[in-house]
């Protein structure tokens, strides 16, 4: 059923003289740009003096689009649309689209053209002319109710004709008095000169103002002619001042690429100045590390020789017998000198 939906409305929108061609790979995914190019043209076909505006780049002004068509349709057309399918912009939407083309197609068909006798590129090439057929059936519409309201009126008129016939009657049977019928016609005459008088002095006017016009135009065009030469002998006379102002432009420049060069050189010292001081500051770190790694290693050594020492006077102790108290104490003044030589040494 989708397949038969989808090329019913190809061949009604070829039928009725869509300048491109559509197929079924258009509403795979939708595509709201071909749904309201379609829209727009099927409107325009029903009623060319439509004014709904075409602007879908928003999705604000998507839905005031599809809004708008779907209450023209309803409105002139008597075809209820499914907005939320039209914006869907898929197959759906095609099922929508076939409401309105449908009944077009039916109107061009009830004109007498046999669609089923005409080749596809004589059906390409047809194109129906409705919009006259619109401004025919408005002016019918005008005319109906013009033929409405004035039937009214006659039927209330004649309603009063019975009154009216007796005053008519006694209006004919009345004698024509010359001497109204002559005031009545002066009185008139005076109306029209009046008024021509009216119209003579308006013209009178309008003639006064084109004069004046005429004047603040040639007036106008004198001072432009006088601006215009005046601009012609500013540009063509020098300053005063204009070669000194060239020099000044030309120390200036000299000056600004001095400034160039300068700053250039500056923003480099800067930067080799930066490399050196965190250079430095590497260093630094490294020196304290050795440093505190060297005085580290010197603390074992020295808590290494102390246990050493403290081995060494026991030994003396227990050897008592060999030799008296004042050789202890020279050899153990001689290996704290060997102790503190050694330290020296690492």
């Amino acid at each position: 059923p989708a397949l038969a939906c989808f090329s019913d409305f190809t061949e009604m929108m070829r039928a009725l003289g869509y300048p491109r061609l559509i197929s079924m790979e258009n509403f795979h995914t939708p595509n709201f740009p071909l749904v309201s190019e379609v829209l727009l043209w099927l409107v325009k076909r029903y009623e060319p003096q439509t004014d709904i505006p075409p602007d879908v780049e928003t999705e604000q002004d998507r839905v005031f689009f599809i809004k708008a068509v779907a209450q023209f349709m309803a409105t002139k057309a008597h075809i209820k649309l499914n907005t939320k399918k039209l914006y869907q912009a898929d197959g759906h939407a095609v099922k929508e689209l076939l409401k309105v083309t449908s009944v077009l197609y039916g109107a061009m068909n009830t004109k007498g053209v046999e669609q089923a006798d005409v080749s596809e590129e004589d059906s390409s090439k047809f194109k129906f002319d409705l919009g006259s057929k619109i401004a025919d059936l408005k002016a019918a519409r005008q005319l109906a109710s013009e033929i409405t309201s004035k039937g009214a009126s006659l039927y209330d008129l004649l309603g009063k004709e019975v009154e009216l016939r007796e005053a008519r009657t006694e209006s004919i049977a009345r004698p024509l008095e010359i001497n109204e019928a002559e005031k009545t016609m002066k009185i008139a005459i005076d109306c029209v000169l009046e008024q021509v008088q009216k119209t003579k002095e308006m013209l009178n006017n309008v003639a006064l103002d084109e004069a004046n016009l005429e004047a603040k135009i040639e007036k106008r065009k004198l001072e432009l002619e006088r601006s215009q030469k005046r601009l012609q002998t500013l540009q063509s006379v020098r300053p005063a001042f204009m070669d000194e102002y060239e020099k000044i432009e030309e120390q200036l420049q000299k000056q600004y690429s001095s400034y160039l060069e300068k700053f250039r050189n500056l923003t480099y010292m800067e930067q080799l100045l930066d490399d050196h001081r965190r250079t430095e500051q590497e260093m630094f770190e490294e020196a304290a590390n050795n440093l505190r790694l060297t005085q580290n290693r010197l603390k074992e050594e020295e808590q290494h020789l102390l246990k050493s020492g403290n081995n060494d006077d026991s030994d003396v102790e227990i050897q008592e017998d060999e030799g008296s108290d004042s050789e202890v104490e020279d050899r153990q003044i001689t290996k704290q000198r060997t102790t503190t030589e050694t330290l020296l040494q690492g």
